[in-house]
């Protein structure tokens, strides 16, 4: 199969961009990234992108009416540069039809909870604010709603006592990292099937074809091995 043409969208450090920029450099993932697109300016990940000489793009929200708008010109740059998936590396936008139409089941989103809990903003204090003992990231399809679309894989995170948010955020990223990465590695190698809605408006699902549905814990927010090794939930359904 020929190399996933990937546009990457940020909003801030791009620390997931550069997961992506480094496995790609490695040898361990079979993409490129055509487009680094960021609407915000002056950010640490397009200076990330820079570095590693991929193309960048501001598109500033604030410059358009709605979001209708900024996502049509989001999608004429990213079809411009060649871009045909589409990961969200921390891009705090909602995305509307108008951009997931033009990418359809080829929007991924990485997402620093166990999904279908904690989702929207601020998944980590979630997390302790409701006293769980185990949390984790999630590799997902972006549909309509808030991180709603189908699951393609997670990475458990145990909550340690004494964990802070910012503590709890940054064992987790650790495996979000990883675990991007890995989801990406299965989409490149053909693996992604994606069936349509039982019922007309439900929500499609995705599997993986070949990976292993056992859901493993990373403790003290190291896998168990190498990036193959993180827990992951491979045949998952829709995502709430």
């Amino acid at each position: 199969m020929p190399p996933l043409d990937l546009g990457v969208l940020i909003s801030g450090r791009g620390s997931n961009l550069q997961a992506i920029l480094d496995a790609i450099a490695a040898g361990h993932l079979d993409a490129r990234v055509r487009l680094v697109l960021s609407n915000r300016p002056d950010v640490e990940g397009l200076a990330r992108a820079e570095r590693a000489g991929v193309p960048t793009r501001v598109i500033a929200h604030r410059d358009f009416a709605d979001r209708d708008s900024f996502d049509a010109a989001a999608v004429d740059a990213l079809r411009e540069a060649g871009a045909t998936w589409v990961v969200l590396a921390g891009f705090m936008r909602l995305l509307t039809t108008t951009f997931l139409d033009a990418f359809p089941h080829r929007v991924v989103n990485i997402h620093p909870s166990l999904l279908p809990s904690f989702p929207g903003v601020d998944a980590q204090q979630q997390a302790l604010d409701h006293g769980v003992r185990v949390t984790g990231c999630t590799v997902h399809l972006v549909d309509a709603g808030t991180d709603t679309g189908p699951i393609l894989a997670q990475a458990a995170v145990p909550v340690l006592d004494g964990d802070d948010r910012d503590a709890l955020a940054a064992r987790i990223l650790v495996q979000e990292h990883a675990l991007l990465i890995r989801a990406l590695s299965w989409i490149a190698e053909g693996r992604l099937q994606i069936a349509p809605p039982d019922v007309p408006g439900g929500r499609a699902r995705a599997t993986l074809a070949g990976v292993e549905t056992a859901l493993g814990l990373a403790q003290s927010g190291r896998a168990r091995g190498d990036v193959g090794d993180v827990g992951e939930v491979g045949e998952a359904g829709e995502g709430a």
